[in-house]
């Protein structure tokens, strides 16, 4: 099942929250700033060791303070106008995001609109392509429940009206 919900992702009581982060993992702003705060030091340090994450790919920690029991950090890519495999790398994080759930067992996951904050991604294409990907995904049994948590109500009726196309 996918659905769209309005909230704040760290709240989230799932397997696996989706951290929009940055190709170092060492914290940031928007959500990848809240998901390091609520998840508290021991994420940083736990960071540290993996040695970044290149856009387009994800890896996995333990969610430490979250009620999530993991995150997934996920790196997507920076807009620059569609010319540079931007479409390519953003389904390229959640085809990363869906393989870890599945190498993990991991059944129920939170999202957040990847790469439409400060990376500049138009958020009806960004929409378009998270909502595909994770539908071919979910079908393949990669997972079982996924909610893209929005931030804003423009995100939320993308997500919703692209989830009832």
């Amino acid at each position: 099942m996918l659905r769209a919900e309005r909230g704040d992702i760290v709240a989230y009581d799932v397997d696996a929250i989706v951290n929009a982060a940055n190709e170092s993992l060492l914290g940031g702003g928007g959500v990848d700033g809240a998901i390091h705060r609520a998840a508290g030091p021991e994420l940083l340090a736990f960071c540290r060791g993996l040695g970044g994450c290149p856009t387009g790919s994800a890896r996995i920690t333990p969610g430490f303070k979250l009620k999530a029991r993991h995150v997934i950090h996920t790196v997507g890519p920076i807009w620059y106008g569609g010319r540079t495999g931007e479409d390519e790398a953003l389904e390229s994080c959640y085809r990363a995001v869906a393989a870890l759930s599945r190498e993990r067992g991991l059944g129920t996951l939170a999202l957040p609109a990847i790469s439409t904050g400060v990376y500049r991604f138009p958020l009806a294409r960004a929409t378009r392509i998270a909502v595909a990907t994770m539908r071919e995904r979910l079908a393949a049994g990669d997972f079982w429940s996924a909610v893209f948590v929005c931030f804003s109500d423009d995100a939320l009726a993308a997500y919703r009206g692209e989830l009832a196309g």
